[in-house]
């Protein structure tokens, strides 16, 4: 049962008059019915509040201290009132008559057509503690009033379907405090939203909310994961754009140059009227990749957010911005700092300007600021009053098949998963990133795609900072597998027998029962007393890279880095290192990036000097720099180094401006 009455002031009266002799009740249906009962006195009240102040509202007059007054003649009991009871009905109650209550239903004049045209609402969330709330109000209502129209039970129909009041409905996880108690006003566990949109931004908030987790888990708030995704995803959009800008500024590249007449939203469609723009099918493996990327991420974000998934929606905006920002623009970056602007290279700006434009839209709905950024400057400022005013006043982008390869996203996502193995094997050898090896050796689960891989060799090479790859059929040259029994899985299956067990798959050919479970789900691995057969779950492949090598395995491939290091890659790793203090430098010395420099190394570490001096060309041309010596530069500040633990003074001054 549910106990309506509320002994509160605001709120809905409820609508019960008790005769105050015989304790009969009886329910009021509106004020006019109140009005035509007999012997009604009390309407007074209402009326002198009126006269004192004529700007009341008259839907005030059933409210409270008002409708108190007025008492009736009881049909029970000769000379007895019938009085309203004191309480007011529970809040809930109002919610879930929302449906048809705010038409006036069914006595306001059109409310049945606005009511039946608006019920059920497609879409409600609240969280988990309105199951007793506003979900349960909305159900119990809405049966009561309607259910009859479900027909009943039968044996042709057994169960009758009552009319949800809801489509859809997310039921939300609470919001708790960095405490872990869910958030209170009385404990106090929790941080002013202002703060938090003073500091990070609002947007920061907003996709720490949309992307951390399902909506139907309890979200724990941290501030640090807040700080986090701005990195993450937010500036790392951001840093895909000011490249953009960079270089289309440096090489005069505008859109609106060669777009003529209104483009409105900016469509595909629309960019396509510009004369250097190709079709997508003309232009370099790359550029249609991305692109194709893009529109499979829209429609997966479209399909998503049409099913209320934004978790997912997220989960797939966030690895397209690395897929533009960690493999698009990085393996584009020689095509932008080409010197002429080629076809090719105007490809490239069109392609990441699409993209740019596009996934403004895409995350308008999560990170509306800056996604209005986004458009304000990648279109509004070039276009003008020729396009559209705000990116939220734009449709919404859907995938678009003819772009979409699904062929090429596979190829790429398995070269992609090298590089991030490759990185992966580095880091447990403590190989930096910019120490050049002599060789990657490619293990392929799937040699589908190994005629692809080998044409793309040299993109393999350059993302993983080695000399050569090769596809390899002999893994045992280079790594062994241990396999591990998981004990808490066979302790109770296979009792005294699990030494005896522990001692075969010692003694036994990782690399065979690797290939067995591989082929059959399964291994068969025999015992002095007999057989017995593992699954998966049962089991633990380990794989240990031989002396010489460092490995790591994924999905697809096995991927494994030649570790011995000859004179001339150390040298080599010296230069790139050293680029990287110019680099720097470069930055804090306010250099434009077509500023030209002058740099000096002065040190003692006989082998930064040699290392420079052989890779002279290839840390000038990394650098912008006219000259490279080795003395002091004079009336400039330098930089203290240390590389592989040789120390050296670095000198960074401009000298001339293209």
């Amino acid at each position: 049962d549910w106990a309506l009455g509320r002994e509160r002031y605001w709120g809905t009266p409820l609508p019960i008059w008790v005769c105050e002799a015989t304790g009969h009740m009886e329910a009021v249906a509106n004020y006019d019915e109140l009005l035509a009962k007999p012997g009604v006195a009390g309407t007074e009240a209402w009326e002198t509040a009126k006269a004192a102040n004529p700007e009341l509202p008259d839907d005030l007059r059933i409210h409270k201290p008002y409708i108190d007054q007025i008492t009736y003649d009881s049909p029970k009991q000769l000379g007895a009132r019938m009085r309203r009871v004191s309480e007011v009905i529970d809040c809930w109650f109002d919610s879930g008559a929302m449906p048809f209550a705010q038409w006036g239903y069914p006595n306001k004049p059109g409310s049945a057509e606005q009511f039946e045209e608006q019920f059920p609402a497609d879409f409600i969330s609240e969280a988990l503690d309105q199951t007793r709330g506003w979900f349960y109000s909305l159900m119990a209502i809405s049966t009561l009033l309607f259910g009859e129209q479900g027909g009943e039970a039968s044996e042709e129909t057994p169960t009758v379907y009552f009319p949800h009041p809801f489509r859809n409905c997310i039921v939300l996880g609470l919001m708790l405090g960095e405490d872990g108690q869910k958030m209170s006003k009385s404990k106090r566990n929790y941080r002013e939203p202002n703060e938090i949109f003073d500091r990070y931004g609002a947007d920061a908030l907003r996709w720490y909310l949309f992307s951390n987790q399902p909506p139907w888990t309890s979200i724990r708030y941290s501030e640090q994961a807040i700080k986090e995704c701005i990195p993450e995803f937010l500036l790392r959009l951001w840093n895909c754009y000011s490249f953009f800008v960079i270089y289309a500024n440096i090489d005069g590249f505008d859109p609106a140059g060669t777009l003529k007449g209104k483009v409105d939203q900016l469509t595909p469609e629309a960019m396509a009227g510009a004369a250097d723009y190709r079709p997508v099918r003309e232009r370099a493996e790359i550029d249609r990749w991305i692109l194709s990327e893009l529109y499979r991420t829209a429609g997966a974000v479209t399909q998503m957010m049409d099913s209320y998934d934004n978790f997912g929606a997220c989960e797939s905006l966030n690895q397209f911005v690395d897929a533009l920002s960690n493999w698009y623009v990085r393996s584009c970056r020689d095509r932008f700092w080409a010197g002429e602007m080629t076809q090719d290279k105007s490809d490239a700006y069109w392609t990441l300007y699409e993209c740019l434009v596009t996934t403004a839209k895409l995350i308008a709905p999560f990170v509306p600021f800056l996604a209005e950024e986004l458009w304000q400057k990648l279109v509004v400022a070039p276009f003008g009053s020729r396009a559209m005013e705000s990116v939220h006043l734009c449709d919404y982008p859907g995938g678009r098949p003819a772009v979409i390869d699904e062929t090429l996203s596979q190829q790429m996502a398995l070269a992609r998963e090298i590089v991030s193995l490759g990185r992966s094997a580095r880091m447990s050898a403590k190989l930096k990133v910019r120490q050049p090896l002599s060789r990657v050796e490619i293990i392929l689960a799937d040699k589908r795609y190994q005629a692809w891989l080998e044409r793309h060799e040299s993109l393999v090479c350059d993302e993983l900072n080695v000399k050569a790859a090769e596809i390899s059929d002999e893994p045992e040259k280079y790594i062994d597998y241990t396999v591990l029994p998981e004990m808490k899985r066979l302790g109770p299956k296979l009792g005294k027998r699990l030494p005896a067990l522990r001692k075969a798959l010692a003694g036994a050919d990782g690399g065979k029962l690797l290939a067995e479970m591989e082929a059959e789900g399964r291994i068969t691995v025999e015992l002095p007393d007999g057989p017995v057969e593992l699954d998966r779950e049962e089991i633990q492949i380990r794989l240990q890279a031989k002396e010489g090598w460092t490995a790591a395995q994924g999905k697809q491939c096995v991927v494994v880095l030649a570790t011995e290091l000859t004179d001339e890659l150390i040298a080599e790793g010296y230069a790139r290192e050293l680029v990287r203090a110019v680099q720097d430098r470069r930055k804090e010395i306010g250099c434009e990036y077509t500023d030209r420099i002058a740099v000096g190394l002065a040190t003692d570490a006989e082998e930064l000097r040699q290392a420079a001096e052989r890779f002279a060309d290839y840390i000038k041309g990394e650098t912008l720099a006219v000259a490279l010596g080795f003395e002091p530069i004079a009336g400039v500040e330098p930089v203290h180094l240390e590389i592989a633990g040789f120390k050296a003074d670095l000198y960074v001054k401009i000298v001339a401006i293209k």
